[in-house]
């Protein structure tokens, strides 16, 4: 082979490479980015999951608005953790300057409050590269009243049998997840 050919075969290889690199639009990379976030979820990997979420991070579920500073949310990552829980995006697709997913999720907490696991739909904004807004706008799979009434129950037993912890149902943080574990522990173990 020639010097001529393969040097035009290399150019003709770099100028595919280059068209399917910058072919990828922004919409691939959200999408990209959001299945990265299920995966630090699945995975703690704090480093990371400060990488993908903006300086500030606002969260909705119904007509609950939280916004966190990239910190904080990283706190309630840690306190989640605790639980092991597993999330499996079951759809998942590019909506303009938004990704919506559908996603499963269970956990130790979730296994004990509900039964089976959660399933519900999320909608991604995005500041340039990086996740400013999770919202979780309904429910697929979400039966209140057992949730509910599994939790008091947990309540009320751990009020009268470990007054020490019995904070852990408003301590989103790694401890208070420990704590809320630790609950959950102690009633099955009672029961």
């Amino acid at each position: 082979m020639s010097l001529n050919i393969v040097k035009n075969l290399v150019f003709k290889l770099v100028i595919i490479l280059l068209f399917n690199a910058t072919s990828c639009s922004s919409d691939c990379d959200k999408i990209c980015i959001a299945e990265q976030y299920y995966q630090i979820l699945n995975n703690p990997d704090y480093n990371k999951a400060s990488v993908l979420i903006s300086d500030s991070l606002l969260t909705t579920e119904g007509d609950y608005r939280k916004t966190f500073s990239n910190k904080n949310y990283i706190e309630l990552l840690k306190w989640d953790a605790v639980f092991k829980p597993e999330y499996k995006v079951l759809k998942i697709k590019n909506e303009g300057e938004t990704v919506k997913t559908t996603v499963s999720q269970t956990s130790k907490r979730i296994l004990f409050l509900h039964g089976t696991p959660v399933i519900y739909n999320q909608i991604f904004k995005f500041k340039g590269d990086r996740i400013s807004s999770v919202e979780t706008p309904d429910y697929v799979v979400f039966n209140d009243s057992v949730f509910i009434s599994n939790r008091e129950k947990l309540l009320i037993w751990v009020r009268k049998n470990h007054p020490e912890i019995n904070d852990f149902i408003y301590n989103q943080t790694e401890i208070g997840g420990l704590n809320y574990l630790k609950a959950i522990n102690l009633y099955n173990h009672a029961h």
